[in-house]
């Protein structure tokens, strides 16, 4: 009996034990196995790249980038001649403001490929009679200056030298609110400075660059920049160039909480066509454009807040040609949506004159998608190259920093090689120095290029100086030239 109590109570146990590990393998294993296919949303959040404790980690984006930041410096001559010619006219040529006021700026610059070509600002160089870079391992160069763009204020430069540290461009147009940036730069002669913060705000229009053809559609972010920052690097958490660094708000002129970068994705194509033709091959639709808000929706009665309103297409213009009208209502270029000015100036700019692009309207609550050829500001789609000068009877040289120095100048190109044409029959001499034309400081000969470029029947102002100090101006018809 006491045999049969024991054998019974011994198969009981061994029942329940047996029960007991069939209920952990199917409900506590089976917990577990939940708990690991949780794992894939641990790896989403770890698509950043962090530390052992979980925190982002932005050391590594910060110690390879830095090498690939250099500062720019740069050599102006101040208090240029500044003349009245109605002065100079009746009581002679004075010498009024030349006074030797050398000054430096400071800048940064990110080089962007192995043999030495680095995108910086247009504002760092403009004017500068010298262009120095100073690497992150000291070494320092002269540059030159290969081209500027004043619409994006971009500037390439260009030292003589291989196997440099270069950084890869990254997307800006992938970056999400609230993504981790470095901000890399030199502010206040602070060498190789780093800060952090997040994507604020992306395609903001500051109205900063007073020009209906300039682009503006920067990335905000709260990483701290000054001055000194300007053409430095807004990297992204691998490393990656996806802004350069242009512009503060601040009512103090320092930091103050915002700072704005030009979008990698502008960056590239500006560089791009400096690089191969050495001025910009901007692209245009053919619209004049408004942003929709809620005051234009009900005036116009528009189903949503959406989109860029075309207040008129431009006469010749690629958008009326292919059916685009007043009040149609563009909602995506090539599939990217556009709900701003600042928006659609930032995806156009990234093609030339002649590349084909989609454009999505609404219209009277219907969608229409054209097929829009792109054209340049002439209204065709070719290739814009350097205006042709020889109308003008002369070749242009760059005058040296000792020359500019002596004048007191800090721009100017010079005249040589008189032979028939414009400049001799308005009595021009060899070595003149062409200071401005019309509104156009020239800096370099591509200058009186671009001064003559919007000149077709209109006249031409050119004021200048000769060697021995003489101020002089110009002026003459392009009509029935050329």
């Amino acid at each position: 009996m006491k045999a049969k109590l024991f054998f019974g109570r011994v198969l009981t146990a061994v029942f329940g034990g047996g029960i007991a590990i069939i209920l952990f393998v199917l409900f506590v294993d089976r917990e577990e196995k939940i708990i690991t296919v949780q794992e894939p949303n641990a790896i989403q959040l770890a698509t950043l790249p962090t530390t052992v404790t979980g925190q982002i980690d932005l050391t590594f984006a910060a110690e390879s980038s830095v090498k690939s930041v250099v500062h720019v410096k740069t050599l102006y001559t101040k208090g240029e001649y500044q003349s009245n010619p109605f002065y100079d006219f009746l009581f002679g040529n004075s010498e009024r403001g030349y006074q030797q006021q050398p000054s430096l700026g400071s800048g940064s610059g990110v080089i962007i490929s192995n043999d030495g070509y680095i995108v910086t600002n247009n504002h760092v160089v403009k004017g500068s009679n010298l262009i120095n870079v100073v690497l992150q391992d000291k070494r320092s160069y002269e540059a030159k200056l290969i081209g500027q763009d004043p619409y994006t204020d971009l500037a390439l430069i260009k030292i003589d030298e291989e196997d440099l540290p270069f950084m890869n461009f990254g997307n800006s147009d992938e970056l999400k609110l609230g993504e981790w940036v470095l901000a890399v730069g030199n502010p206040f002669n602070l060498t190789s400075t780093v800060t952090a913060g997040i994507i604020s705000a992306k395609a903001r229009n500051l109205g900063i660059m007073n020009n209906r053809m300039s682009i503006e559609s920067f990335l905000q972010t709260d990483a701290a920049v000054n001055p000194g920052n300007s053409g430095g690097a807004l990297v992204d958490t691998k490393g990656r160039l996806v802004g350069i660094n242009t512009a503060i708000e601040s009512r103090t002129g320092s930091y103050s909480g915002y700072s704005f970068a030009i979008p990698v994705t502008i960056v590239e194509k500006v560089i791009a066509d400096l690089k191969e033709f050495g001025k910009v091959q901007r692209a245009m639709i053919g619209v004049v454009i408004r942003s929709v808000d809620a005051g234009l929706a009900e005036e116009k009665g528009l189903e949503r807040i959406e989109g860029v309103y075309v207040d008129e297409t431009t006469e010749g213009g690629a958008a009326g040609e292919v059916g685009i009208e007043e009040g149609d209502v563009i909602l995506e270029i090539n599939n990217k949506e556009v709900n701003s000015g600042a928006e659609l100036q930032e995806q156009v700019s990234k093609y030339r004159p002649g590349d084909e692009i989609e454009v999505l309207i609404k219209r009277d609550g219907k969608r229409k998608q054209f097929d829009v050829v792109l054209r340049n500001r002439l209204g065709n789609t070719n290739v814009l190259k350097s205006r042709d000068l020889s109308f003008l009877g002369a070749d242009f040289e760059p005058i040296s920093s000792k020359e500019k120095y002596r004048l007191q100048i800090n721009r100017g190109v010079k005249v040589k090689n008189l032979r028939s044409g414009k400049l001799k029959e308005e009595n021009v001499k060899e070595g003149f120095i062409i200071y401005k034309i019309n509104n156009t400081p020239i800096y370099k000969i591509n200058d009186i290029e671009e001064a003559l470029q919007d000149v077709k029947d209109g006249g031409v102002f050119i004021s200048g100086i000769y060697p021995n100090g003489s101020v002089k101006y110009y002026a003459f018809s392009l009509k029935g030239d050329e």
